[in-house]
C-alpha cells in the first residue's frame, strides 16, 4: 500500500464520501474574496437603489439597510456552522439532503440554482445598464441614440465576456476575485470622497434619516402615512438591502477548492456580510447626503444615477459610474463561478436532465458546460426587459426587479430549509469546527421567520398597474416573480411524485468504501493502482 497522506481538507470530504475532483488552490481570503464580490456594494446599491427610493424614499435607505443587514448576518452565521460541518460544492442542497433527506434536498437544490441563475441575470443586466450610463454621460451621441435593444446587447456580450473568464482557469478566477475585493475597497471610498467634497451642497440629517417617499405609482393611494405605507410600500424598499447581500453561498460552492475549508468557508460568509453591510451603509449614506433636488429624483424615478447628476460634473458623474460598472462586471464573473459550482454538484448527484455534461469538467478542471448553459439560461429569462414600461420614469423597472425578486426568492427559501432542519436536528447535529454554540436555539428561528416574510412581499404586485382587478391592469407591469418561481415549484413537485422520488437518492458519494475500510486506505489503493481500483 502506497504511503498517502491526506490533508485535512482530503480527509474531511472523504468522510463526506467524496474524492478531491476540483482544484484546491482557492485560500481562506480567496473564499471570502468571491463572496464579497458576489454581494458587491457597487452593484446592488447601485442597481436597486431606485426600488428602496420609490418604495419608502430615504428612511427605506438609512434605517432599512442596517436592520435588514442585521436579520441577513443571523442567517449567514447559521449558514457558516453549515459549511463547516460540511464543506462540499453542493453547499445548501447537501446540507438539506443530510439533514433532512432525498425530497428535502430535491428542492433546496433546485430552489439554490433558480436564485444562482437569476442572479447571474440580474447583476449582468445592471452591469450593462451602467456601462451605458456611463458611456452616455462621457459622450451625448451615445445618450441619444439609448434603447433598450441596445442594454440588451451589451448585456448579451458580458455575459459572454464573463463565460469566457470563468471557462479560462479556475486559478485566474482566484486571482480576479481578489483583485475585485479591493476595487470594491478602493472604488467605494473614492466614491464616497467625491460625493462629500465635489457637491455644492448636502441634504440635512433630518432629511436623510426621516424623509419619505411613495414613487410606487399609486400602491397605498400614493401616501407616506398610514398601515398601507408602513406595511406594504416600505418593505417594498428593503429589496435594495436584501437583493445586494445575498450570493454569499458561494463560499459554499467553492468550499471543496479551498485551503482550510472548514474555517476558511465558514469565515468567508459571514465576514462577507459583516463588512459589506457596513461599507454599503456608508456608501448608501452618501448618496443620500449628496441629493441636491430630492423632488427631481423621485420625478425621474429614483436612479442612483440622476444624484450623480445633480450633485456632479459629467467627468466626475461618468468616473463614478464607470468605477461602479467595472466592480458589476467582477460581481457578474463571481456570481457565474458561484452558479456553474452549484450546477455541478446537483448535476454530479443525478438531480438535472443532462447531468452528465454538467458535471463534466475540462483539462482545468473547470465544468465548462455549466458555465455555457448557465449563461444561456440567464439570458432567456431576462428577455421581458426588451419589453418597454414607464413607471415612475424608469425605463425597465418592472422585468429588473421581477429578475431581481426571482433571485432573492430562490436563494433565500433555500438558506431556510437547511437552516430549519438543522435546528429541527437540535443537539443531534455534530457542528464543525467552527460553530455557533448553543446560539443557534434563538438565530435559527429568527432566521427562517424573516426568510419567509420576505418571501412573500417580493411576489407582491409593485405598482397598481400590476394588480389584476385594478382598471390600469397590463402583463408588461407584472411582476412576474410568483410565476417563475411558483411555476418552477409546481412543475418541481409534478417532478418529484411523478418520477424523482423513485431514483433521486440525493448525494451520491464518490468514495465506496467497504465496511472496515477507512477513506485514506482507499484513496492510496485507488492512487497506487489506478482510477476506479478498489480495496
Amino acid at each position: 500500500m502506497a504511503d498517502v497522506k491526506l490533508t485535512d481538507d482530503e480527509r474531511h470530504l472523504a468522510e463526506l464520501g467524496y474524492k478531491q475532483e476540483l482544484n484546491r488552490t482557492w485560500s481562506g481570503f480567496s473564499n471570502f474574496a468571491i463572496s464579497f464580490s458576489i454581494i458587491s456594494i457597487l452593484a446592488g446599491c447601485f442597481t436597486t437603489f431606485g426600488q428602496a427610493w420609490n418604495n419608502g424614499g430615504p428612511i427605506a435607505i438609512s434605517w432599512g439597510w442596517p436592520i435588514i443587514s442585521a436579520f441577513i448576518l443571523i442567517i449567514g452565521l447559521c449558514m457558516s456552522e453549515l459549511v463547516s460541518a460540511y464543506p462540499t460544492s453542493g453547499g445548501i442542497y447537501w446540507w438539506a439532503s443530510k439533514l433532512g433527506g432525498a425530497k428535502a434536498g430535491y428542492y433546496t437544490g433546485w430552489l439554490n440554482l433558480i436564485g444562482l441563475l437569476a442572479v447571474d441575470a440580474s447583476v449582468a443586466y445592471g452591469c450593462a445598464t451602467f456601462f451605458d450610463l456611463t458611456f452616455s454621460t462621457f459622450s451625448e451621441s451615445w445618450a441619444a441614440g439609448y434603447s433598450l435593444t441596445r442594454v440588451f446587447i451589451m448585456f448579451l456580450v458580458i455575459l459572454v465576456l464573463v463565460a469566457l473568464v470563468n471557462i479560462f482557469s479556475s486559478r485566474l478566477l482566484a486571482v480576479i476575485n481578489n483583485v475585485s475585493v479591493w476595487w470594491h475597497v478602493a472604488g467605494a471610498a473614492i466614491i464616497i470622497l467625491i460625493l462629500i467634497f465635489l457637491p455644492k451642497s448636502h441634504m440635512s440629517v433630518s432629511d436623510v434619516f426621516s424623509m419619505r417617499v411613495n414613487n410606487s405609482g399609486g400602491l397605498a393611494d400614493g401616501s407616506t402615512e398610514g398601515i398601507g405605507f408602513w406595511f406594504y410600500v416600505l418593505p417594498l424598499g428593503f429589496l435594495l438591502t436584501q437583493y445586494t447581500i445575498t450570493g454569499y453561498d458561494a463560499s459554499a460552492h467553492l468550499a471543496e477548492e479551498t485551503q482550510g475549508a472548514a474555517h476558511g468557508a465558514a469565515r468567508g460568509i459571514w465576514q462577507s456580510i459583516f463588512y459589506s453591510a457596513i461599507g454599503g451603509w456608508i456608501l448608501l449614506l452618501a448618496f443620500l447626503f449628496a441629493v441636491q433636488d430630492p423632488a427631481e429624483i423621485t420625478a425621474k424615478g429614483g436612479g442612483v444615477w440622476n444624484i450623480f447628476n445633480q450633485a456632479l460634473s459629467p467627468t466626475w458623474a461618468g468616473t463614478v459610474l464607470l468605477i461602479a460598472s467595472i466592480g458589476q462586471f467582477f460581481c457578474t464573473t463571481a456570481c457565474m463561478t458561484s452558479t456553474s459550482r452549484m450546477l455541478f454538484a446537483f448535476s454530479r448527484d443525478g438531480a438535472v436532465p443532462g447531468a452528465s455534461m454538467w458535471a463534466r469538467l475540462n483539462a482545468n478542471k473547470v465544468p465548462v458546460n455549466a458555465v455555457l448553459v448557465s449563461t444561456v439560461v440567464a439570458a432567456i429569462i431576462t428577455l421581458p426587459a426588451l419589453v418597454e414600461v414607464d413607471i415612475a420614469g424608469a425605463p425597465v423597472p418592472v422585468a429588473f426587479y421581477a429578475v431581481v425578486s426571482v433571485a432573492v426568492i430562490g436563494l433565500y427559501l433555500a438558506f431556510a430549509i437547511p437552516i430549519y432542519l438543522r435546528w429541527k436536528a437540535g443537539d443531534s447535529f455534530k457542528q464543525g469546527s467552527w460553530n455557533l454554540g448553543n446560539k443557534w436555539k434563538w438565530m435559527a428561528p429568527i432566521a427562517v421567520a424573516e426568510i419567509a416574510i420576505i418571501s412573500v412581499y417580493f411576489i407582491l404586485p409593485f405598482t397598481p398597474g400590476a394588480q389584476p382587478w385594478n382598471e390600469a391592469f397590463e402583463w408588461k407591469y407584472v411582476n412576474y416573480a410568483p410565476i417563475l418561481t411558483g411555476g418552477t415549484l409546481l412543475a418541481l413537485w409534478i417532478g418529484w411524485h411523478l418520477s424523482a422520488k423513485k431514483w433521486f437518492t440525493g448525494p451520491k458519494t464518490t468514495i465506496d468504501l467497504p465496511e472496515g475500510v477507512s477513506a485514506a486506505d482507499e484513496i492510496a489503493f485507488e492512487r497506487e493502482h489506478g482510477p476506479g481500483s478498489h480495496l
